[in-house]
């Protein structure tokens, strides 16, 4: 089967390679203009480039795929498929009606929830206990197209926007195999339409989505810290000083401890109430009490809870806003 696959980050790894592996032909790799990146801001190739260059693929790196159309450049390659994967822009209908069996995205979440640029952020962020991948039939607009095929995993206490990224990488590549498999048996598609009424959304990441409130509920806290890392990353401030906060976790202790935590006079929601040895700063949220272990101080490489603490960037009483 002739592919053009449309890629960019980490995310898209995993499909690439197991096509590459595959017997299916790669006519064709579309993925972002290179970036510029790093302490000299040289350009940077995407890892879906970098893959694609490995095995001696045909790279494509359009900055418009309208003007000029962008279809006629692909249309001499004549994929009977196009297959996307995080690429970082929305296929036009003259690409969309190009191939012969039509363009399916590997979308990260269980649509119709979550449709949109974010979805995995927003899950954890959400507190959700599942997530998943859909494998869609692209249409015109964002995520509403047919689902060919999904699957859940469950999200766990530890887990972060890394963690399930990766889990999700490796299982959308395994679902899209699948699926090439029963096209090549069946000669077709076979996808039922979305419920558009039960849709929810995942718009992409503002800076101000990831300031933390921590006079939210402590498990909310805990999900938003946790759905943002390790990028973009939760952050807050401590006076002018804004810090990124990377992992955290519940306070444990027993009922009398705990209570005494929460009960501190005039302590607010935000306020440093125990530093924990070998573990980080404790801070209040709403209604509980949450350890911070992985912070990054402005300028400075990730560090622990406990170096934070040793580094002297904060102390007892001092309060994140």
């Amino acid at each position: 089967m002739r592919i053009i696959f449309a890629g960019t980050p980490d995310f898209a790894i995993p499909a690439l390679q197991r096509l590459i592996d595959s017997n299916h032909e790669i006519v064709a790799v579309i993925t972002r203009p290179d970036r510029l990146a790093g302490r000299g801001m040289k350009p940077t190739p995407s890892p879906v480039k970098l893959l694609a260059q490995k095995n001696s693929l045909n790279i494509l790196q359009p900055e418009s795929l309208k003007n000029p159309p962008f279809a006629e450049i692909l249309r001499p390659y004549n994929p009977d498929l196009i297959l996307v994967a995080a690429y970082g822009k929305i296929l036009p209908p003259d690409i969309l009606h190009l191939p012969k069996f039509g363009c399916v995205n590997i979308h990260a979440s269980l649509l119709p929830k979550y449709r949109g640029a974010a979805p995995i952020n927003r899950a954890i962020m959400n507190c959700d206990t599942e997530t998943g991948i859909t494998l869609m039939k692209m249409d015109e607009t964002m995520d509403t197209g047919d689902i060919l095929m999904s699957e859940a995993i469950p999200i766990l206490e530890d887990d972060d926007a890394l963690s399930v990224s990766n889990m999700l990488s490796v299982l959308g590549a395994d679902l899209l195999m699948r699926l090439l498999e029963q096209l090549e048996k069946t000669g077709e598609l076979k996808a039922i339409p979305q419920d558009h009424s039960k849709a929810t959304y995942a718009p992409r990441l503002t800076k101000e989505d990831c300031r933390i409130r921590w006079d939210d509920h402590f498990e909310r806290v805990l999900c938003h810290i946790m759905g943002l890392s390790p990028n973009p990353g939760a952050f807050t401030q401590l006076g002018n000083t804004v810090i990124n906060i990377i992992r955290a976790e519940p306070f444990f202790a027993d009922k009398e401890i705990h209570e005494k935590l929460l009960n501190i006079k005039e302590s607010k929601p935000g306020c440093v109430v125990k530093l924990l040895r070998n573990k980080g700063p404790v801070v209040r949220t709403k209604d509980g009490l949450i350890v911070l272990t992985r912070i990054q101080p402005p300028g400075k490489r990730v560090m622990s809870g406990q170096d934070f603490i040793n580094g002297g960037y904060i102390k007892l009483g001092d309060r994140f806003i």
